[in-house]
């Protein structure tokens, strides 16, 4: 899965929890829509927000430099942590309301305050530090795939290829221009 890398560290987080979700809870394919979407939100909040390290955690009555600390404790957004006080019943309607429209007029639904660190794809770096053992290198793997070494970095967000460079393909001199696609289509 691929993320938008754009989006801060805690939305990057969530996303790829509800992704997740999606994987476990809709592998084959049902349901779909809303529900679906609302599913893997669910998900994703009781993955990275536990019920019960939740409630352990929750103030009597939250404030916004309150949820700025639980918000580090999990990883998650301002609006993710009021969110999930909200669906364990530790915020009244009331309450939830007017910490959302507070969070809202901060600018703190665009941007992140107090943002934390970006995940990184512990797999990515293990295939390409396997790669590299066996002295691949990036240009390598761009020739296999007929793409430019840029194109990978664009794929893999630059989190992993750092230690790929190299003095280029072994057995192919580089790509001079991007690939020529031709639409083949076979009749019977």
């Amino acid at each position: 899965m691929f993320l938008n890398t754009l989006k801060s560290a805690e939305h990057g987080r969530f996303d790829a929890a509800h992704e997740l979700g999606h994987l476990v809870l809709h592998r084959h394919a049902a349901p779909n829509g809303q529900e679906a979407e609302q599913d893997a939100n669910a998900f994703a909040s009781a993955l990275l927000m536990p019920a019960a390290n939740v409630r352990a955690n929750a103030p009597r009555f939250a404030t916004i430099d309150q949820l700025m600390r639980l918000k580090k404790i999990w990883g998650v957004s301002l609006a993710a942590v009021t969110y999930r006080l909200h669906k364990l019943g530790l915020l009244s309607d009331w309450h939830y309301r007017k910490l959302y429209i507070e969070i809202s007029s901060r600018g703190y639904r665009k941007a992140e305050p107090d943002g934390g660190p970006r995940e990184i794809s512990q797999i990515l770096q293990k295939v390409f530090g396997a790669l590299r053992d066996d002295g691949i290198t990036k240009h390598d793997i761009a020739a296999t795939l007929n793409v430019h070494a840029e194109d990978i970095d664009e794929l893999v967000f630059g989190l992993a290829l750092t230690g790929l460079d190299g003095p280029g393909p072994k057995s192919t001199s580089g790509l001079s221009s991007r690939p020529s696609l031709t639409v083949v289509s076979s009749r019977d």
